[in-house]
């Protein structure tokens, strides 16, 4: 088969005379009921080396003070911070993000938590390395990680394989990326990445309101469609650990089926963007692939969160979560709960199987203890 290679020409879609009086970047960030980190977030972008940037703050309909501390910081910025709002609560950072993209003005875009903080050369090195390489996508591969006081920061990454040590572009070759990607898989954070605002609407590359995974599917889309995607060892950002997490505040049956939702709701956006892509209209086997790969991922995790329920009551569960968004493909549940039931007897039979061997492991090591007091004595 012949290779497929991205086209490497770049679209002049926006001249510079189009983007006089715009920012070289856009910080785009959900708001919802942070008030406590919002302020530390923003005094990072305050204390930023580069300053050729704007801030699009969007508020999810906050029911604290997130929004009053916002606007406490606008005079700070001097014209470069808008406050946006949600006309209804979206329940996640998707309709936010798209409605801050939209809204932004920026040569590029990156997304940041409204719980988190940057270090003062973050959009600096970002945004060098984007100019120097022409990318479309900047993919950070390590980041910070802090406790929720901001405290114990510590250097981690999240990034499967082998790591990059200095920045390198991403093969052109379409079949090798997406080998690469079934093999070492890629990180989804949006705030690991400074990404072409033009890049984004040409391509109509949004986020789907879809949790969890949504940042995931959006990243894939990413690696797929950009013609530059620089993979960088620069660590920039600091992801703060607090309870707020939708995933872990919620109760293991709720688990259950959050994880689903990207299998039965998310697939078909990432699908209809592979179709668009000429390589995958002409080799179904890597578009399979890559829909195979991630229901695999998903469903690892509703596997996981559905140990506690009762095989019996997962088809219910699966039916009042999502009959209605299936229609008359419901009648398709009964063959998604067989495959669960199915792993779920995998995964508890490999547990056995690896406690005896465990088992049969000490017991070996206290014989063989025994044996050599015996010679000692």
């Amino acid at each position: 088969m012949a290779e497929f290679k991205l086209d490497i020409s770049r679209k002049a879609s926006a001249s510079n005379d189009s983007r006089k009086g715009c920012p070289a970047v856009s910080v785009v960030i959900p708001l919802y009921n942070t008030e406590k980190y919002i302020g530390e977030c923003l005094n990072t972008l305050l204390a930023q080396t580069f300053t050729d940037f704007e801030v699009v703050v969007v508020d999810d309909c906050s029911t604290d003070n997130s929004v009053a501390v916002v606007e406490r910081y606008m005079p700070q910025f001097g014209g470069r911070l808008t406050l946006l709002h949600m006309e209804e609560n979206s329940g996640g950072g998707a309709l936010p993000r798209n409605k801050g993209l939209n809204f932004s003005r920026g040569e590029y875009i990156f997304f940041a938590d409204s719980d988190d903080f940057l270090t003062t050369t973050a959009l600096e090195e970002l945004y060098s390395l984007a100019k120097e390489y022409d990318a479309d996508v900047v993919h950070c591969e390590k980041n910070f990680e802090a406790d929720d006081d901001g405290g114990n920061v510590r250097l981690v990454t999240h990034q499967s394989g082998e790591l990059v040590e200095n920045p390198t572009l991403e093969t052109e070759v379409l079949e090798r990326r997406v080998n690469d990607m079934l093999e070492r898989d890629i990180w989804g954070a949006p705030w690991c990445k400074l990404v072409r605002r033009d890049f984004l609407l040409e391509n109509d590359l949004f986020f789907q309101n879809v949790r969890p995974c949504q940042d995931y599917l959006w990243t894939l889309t990413l690696l797929f469609f950009a013609e530059k995607f620089l993979r960088v060892p620069n660590a920039v950002y600091c992801w703060r650990q607090t309870d707020k997490s939708t995933i872990r505040g919620n109760a293991e049956e709720d688990k259950f089926n959050l994880w689903l939702n990207p299998v039965i709701l998310g697939l078909k956006g990432l699908d209809k963007a592979m179709g668009k892509l000429e390589f995958f209209r002409n080799n179904p086997q890597f578009r399979y692939a890559v829909l195979d790969f991630v229901v695999k991922k998903m469903f690892v995790m509703s596997f996981e969160a559905g140990m506690t329920v009762p095989q019996f009551g997962i088809y219910g569960k699966i039916k009042d979560k999502f009959g209605g968004r299936l229609g008359e493909f419901d009648i398709l549940i009964p063959a998604l709960c067989t495959a669960i039931n199915t792993q779920q007897k995998i995964i508890i039979m490999n547990q056995r199987s690896l406690n005896k061997l465990v088992e049969e492991n000490d017991k070996r090591i206290a014989e063989l203890e025994n044996e050599l007091q015996r010679d000692v004595i």
